[in-house]
């Protein structure tokens, strides 16, 4: 018999999009925060860079949303990025009141602002290199002490429970089943509001800068449970990632060329300034497309970012946590370039939502890399990912605060039943397709596409999917496989959404399709329409 637990609101991640929820609902709410690892697990904490606002006299809510337009390539839902970006100056004053450390500026009375690629003023708010752990240890620390907050560590979600699924006339999400990685037993949370605040799907390739997490977990569930995805061919590729063997997913952030750092070939000569003349400063799909276009140029295993011109003490001070790594791993970057190499980092599309966070399944909200909000567009302006968090959690909050009631009768949920499974003997089935997944989507689905490769992509998904289904159910589940079915339903709606667009725009490059559209359209997958086309 399956242990259930019921609260007013399910969290389903505890990134800063789930924290930020749980801490803006009101005190009379009773709401559970759940994360599959520890609380620390999350992308947040491997933010680097910092928070993209409005916070400076030199800067305006016009020229954030102009920047933000750019770089999404013409795909951003304007009334979104407005509405972001007018409420980007509370969210941050709301961490500072919270007691997040962002670096002051040399006058001690303002904060210090650094730059990114794709901005055109200094708005990037940070606590040195580290801004990610910062927000994450604050918003932890007051989600700790709230006391309508019950955190969760160790707990996979397996599926969302919905009116459909129950065979019920009544639609809606009313919880999920938990795999508990303590016990192996499979557990029951309910509650009458759930919100996926997952993250996203990076890990579906072989080089990420992700956490091993980055599954696309609440994406997965909820395609699955028949809500609409958008703009999944927009996988964002960070151009500069630490390489080294023993540097597992190490990001080197971006506001190392914002402070004028240099990108080099092998032979030490400067190249972006041929693709685009922002230079080290253009947007991160041009210069990862730049890097990708040099490195297999020159059969190359990476290329090199140089801060080295710049003073000692200045980039001890800035990059004090690259500076550190990079030490560990014999580079000195006062007096070295750094190895680079583009890697998987950002999912710009997602569950599509309104405004506040509300899905196609009422009672079920998405937030963070999670959702598709229209913020992002064909590609993600720096920075904005953590601000999107923000400001997204806390209209959800507010409308979840609105509508909910303590207490609220839900359905009757059934047990989880495995009593037809056995265990497994074969895990190495799990880790050849997962191997095999993250290989084919960097080979085939990666920076530079065309349709051959994408339909070998979707030919090889669709025999991993219907393996992977027969594993799931036969055997007893575990987290490396759910979080392997997770990755592969949503690299199946990568890729049909890659072969859908036919151009090439923002984090989409085709071979095949070089020139963009005359007008921009988001590319919507429905599961019921595909289901009833029999892709399904």
């Amino acid at each position: 018999m399956s242990r259930k637990h019921t609260f007013d609101v399910l969290i389903i991640g505890s990134g800063a999009a789930g924290l930020t929820l749980g801490l803006s609902l009101p005190d009379h709410l009773s709401a559970a925060i759940v994360s599959k690892d520890s609380l620390n697990a999350g992308s947040t904490r491997w933010a680097q860079g910092g928070v993209a606002a409005v916070l400076d006299q030199e800067d305006s809510v016009e020229a954030h949303v102009n920047d933000t337009l750019i770089a999404g390539a013409g795909l951003c839902h304007e009334p979104s990025v407005r509405h972001t970006v007018e409420h980007s100056t509370a969210a941050i004053q709301w961490l500072i009141d919270l007691g997040v450390p962002f670096d002051q500026g040399e006058n001690g009375e303002s904060f210090h602002l650094t730059r990114e690629g794709g901005h055109s003023v200094r708005r990037i708010i940070h606590a040195a290199d580290a801004t990610g752990v910062a927000i994450s240890n604050t918003l932890q620390k007051a989600a700790k002490a709230k006391k309508n907050l019950h955190l969760l560590s160790n707990y996979i979600a397996v599926d969302l429970i919905t009116g459909e699924k129950l065979g019920q006339k009544k639609q809606g999400c009313f919880g999920a089943y938990f795999l508990n990685k303590a016990t192996g037993e499979v557990e029951v949370i309910t509650a009458s509001s759930v919100v996926l605040a997952t993250g996203g799907a990076s890990k579906a390739y072989l080089y990420t800068s992700n956490p091993d997490g980055a599954s696309g977990d609440g994406i997965a569930m909820a395609w699955r449970a028949g809500c609409r995805v958008a703009n999944m061919e927009f996988n964002q590729f960070h151009p500069t990632c630490l390489y080294h063997p023993q540097a597992k997913s190490f990001l080197i952030t971006e506001a190392v060329r914002g402070e004028g750092g240099h990108l080099l070939l092998p032979n030490g000569k400067r190249f972006m300034h041929k693709f685009d003349n922002r230079g080290e400063l253009a947007p991160r799909d041009i210069v990862a497309r730049a890097i990708d276009h040099e490195m297999k140029r020159l059969g190359a295993d990476c290329l090199y970012l140089d801060i080295s011109h710049k003073d000692k003490d200045f980039i001890i001070a800035h990059f004090p946590t690259i500076y550190e790594r990079c030490l560990e791993l014999g580079i000195d970057i006062t007096k070295n370039p750094i190895p680079v190499v583009p890697a998987a980092h950002y999912t710009c599309g997602g569950v599509v939502t309104d405004i506040n966070g509300r899905t196609d399944i009422p009672g079920l909200y998405a937030i963070g890399e999670t959702a598709h909000t229209g913020l992002h567009g064909a590609n993600r302006l720096a920075s904005n990912s953590l601000l999107e968090c923000l400001v997204f959690a806390r209209e959800a909050a507010a409308e979840i605060a609105t509508h909910a009631s303590s207490g609220a009768k839900l359905p009757e949920i059934p047990d989880w039943d495995d009593t037809q499974v056995t265990d497994s003997d074969e895990a190495v089935v799990i880790a050849h397709n997962w191997d095999e997944l993250r290989r084919f989507m960097w080979d085939y689905v990666g920076i530079v596409r065309t349709t051959k490769r994408l339909v070998r992509a979707k030919h090889r998904v669709k025999l991993l999917r219907e393996e992977i289904q027969e594993f799931y159910g036969n055997y007893r589940i575990s987290n490396d496989l759910l979080e392997l079915r997770n990755l592969v339903d949503v690299a199946d709606v990568i890729i049909r959404s890659a072969l859908l667009r036919k151009e090439s725009r923002g984090l989409h490059y085709s071979l095949d399709y070089p020139e963009a559209l005359p007008r921009a359209f988001d590319t919507v997958l429905t599961p019921k329409y595909l289901k009833e086309l029999g892709e399904l």
